[in-house]
């Protein structure tokens, strides 16, 4: 028997870091697994129609923007607390989450206008921050993404922008599985220390780009051959309920306080 089938094999790989694959592989299961649970919920929270709640969230922004007294501002703030008490409460999290960011950053922006006097800014721009993204932050948590553009149809929204938004949608999914596949098989072939595993890096994004446009030509050759026109057309009409009537009038109750605090 030869001496080298004698010898014992014990193969120690030399350490290496991995976390920036780890943090990256990771990054990417969240962000697929936060579109899916969207997609997935069943139905829509409150039982509002998204049209109404669309309309009514900008509504809500634009008489945010428009506002100069602090008052009208923590009055919105105070209805928006109000809905989210009602919401689950892993939503609540990840929308105060983001808001407080936010407005954090948006404080630390404007605290050189403290220092030359002007304190109103200080206070009233990261409350309105806050109250805006708040709102548009309940509206992504509490209609799923499909039911929101559906509304945006009705507002006439050109096809062109709705078609880009729900593809892309779509898509981040696709691509965002075919990315981990490919971070997990860099992860299982860099055995030791590999010295060009950031060079893979580069790599996996030009095959990612590579894949996406051989993806797009695949489907814009099943969209022509299916007769696809590039007119959206919504499935269900609007049915006028009683949740719809009921935040109507919360929110034709906030845009009374701002015409009678704009008086005043």
């Amino acid at each position: 028997m030869p001496e080298w089938l004698l010898t014992s094999e014990q193969y120690e790989p030399v350490k290496d870091k991995d976390t920036f694959i780890n943090k990256s592989i990771l990054s990417m299961i969240g962000l697929i697994a936060r579109i899916k649970a969207q997609d997935s919920r069943g139905r829509d929270l409150f039982g509002v129609n998204p049209v109404v709640a669309v309309f009514m969230t900008f509504l809500l922004v634009v008489l945010i923007s428009l506002v100069r007294y602090f008052s009208f501002v923590l009055i919105v703030i105070t209805f928006l607390i109000l809905i989210l008490c009602l919401m689950p409460a892993g939503d609540i999290i990840k929308v105060l989450r983001v808001s407080f960011v936010v407005t954090v950053f948006t404080f630390i922006i404007l605290l050189p206008a403290a220092f030359f006097g002007n304190h109103l800014s200080l206070t009233l721009i990261p409350a309105k921050v806050f109250a805006s993204v708040t709102a548009v932050n309940i509206l992504a948590h509490v209609y799923r993404w499909n039911r929101l553009i559906a509304a945006l149809r009705v507002f006439r929204v050109p096809n062109l922008l709705i078609f880009v938004l729900d593809i892309t949608l779509k898509y981040i999914v696709m691509l965002g599985e075919f990315s981990l596949e490919m971070l997990y098989a860099l992860k299982l072939r860099s055995v030791g220390k590999n010295t060009e595993k950031y060079a893979s890096l580069s790599g996996i994004a030009g095959t990612m780009f590579l894949k996406s446009r051989v993806m797009a030509e695949e489907l814009h050759e099943s969209m022509v051959c299916r007769g696809f026109t590039g007119t959206y057309k919504t499935a269900a009409a609007w049915r006028f309920s009683f949740a719809d009537a009921v935040y109507i009038l919360m929110n034709a109750g906030i845009l009374a306080v701002y015409i009678y605090i704009s008086r005043g």
